[in-house]
């Protein structure tokens, strides 16, 4: 079976998934490079806990995690199937890597994980398993989550991890003449630099050392995803590569990251 890679995907408002843009292309193009995955991991910006916990529900509901948007959005469904069996598997990783994890039998898939699957693999007919991510443990720890988990890929798993690689929404609406916020191409520049370079340490500590990291991110959750996809890659050497889709709406990059890294 072919070694996955694994990625980091800027998912954007919901609105993307009617209006898709460069970020729907550019998915689409990277899934038919890509072996097709026997189950897909989701590890979302939009689920948030305290330890760590995987969704083990046999069939996922479409989870519309937001408000104030048209009623097209709405009406949108993503009914792929769960797998329990792959969401125990991974608990089970979890636990002897010394991350205590729960299986939530409940949880679906939120915006993070059902927009851009449907420019992934439009047909839904591929597992999805969430997983959610813990912010205030910090960025080491969900590298250390997708370290636990990145022999998965050698097992047709594609590993995931979606937010944003710009996400300041005090912004909405600052940046509609054309113009990008000051500090997002900096920012991402210095990402793609430090990805590029393997250098760990600096991405694990981007607080401190990226330009404009607080404005680029007030809150880190849509940024740690990024970190687990590191960490799946399965080794000190990242394998990064950048795929633009732009940036929406002058604050919100739209970057996809593709770590094709060590074997697991």
């Amino acid at each position: 079976m072919s070694r996955l890679p694994s990625l980091y995907i800027s998912h954007g408002s919901p609105m993307t998934a009617l209006n898709p843009g460069l970020v729907g292309e550019r998915l689409a193009a990277l899934a038919a490079q890509l072996p097709r995955p026997r189950a897909i991991v989701m590890a979302s910006a939009h689920w948030l806990t305290h330890q760590p916990a995987v969704g083990g529900h046999p069939r996922p509901p479409t989870i519309h995690d937001f408000g104030g948007f048209p009623q097209a959005l709405f009406d949108l469904q993503y009914p792929a199937p769960g797998e329990p069996a792959l969401a125990a598997d991974i608990a089970a990783r979890l636990d002897a890597a010394g991350l205590r994890s729960a299986i939530d039998a409940r949880r679906g898939l939120d915006h993070g994980a059902w927009v851009p699957l449907r420019f992934l693999y439009p047909q839904a007919d591929i597992p999805v398993v969430p997983l959610a991510i813990q912010p205030l443990l910090g960025p080491a720890h969900q590298f250390a989550l997708g370290r636990a988990l990145a022999p998965l890929r050698e097992q047709g798993v594609l590993l995931v991890g979606s937010g944003s690689i710009t996400h300041n929404l005090h912004d909405w609406g600052s940046y509609q003449d054309g113009k990008d916020a000051p500090y997002v191409r900096p920012f991402i520049d210095w990402v793609e630099q430090r990805l590029q370079a393997d250098d760990r340490a600096a991405l694990l500590d981007y607080r401190a050392r990226a330009p404009h990291a607080v404005q680029a991110h007030p809150t880190d959750e849509h940024l740690q995803p990024l970190h687990f996809a590191m960490g799946a890659a399965g080794g000190d050497a990242l394998g990064a590569q950048r795929i633009d889709a732009g940036i929406d709406a002058g604050f919100l990059a739209m970057d996809i990251y593709r770590f094709d890294g060590a074997a697991a």
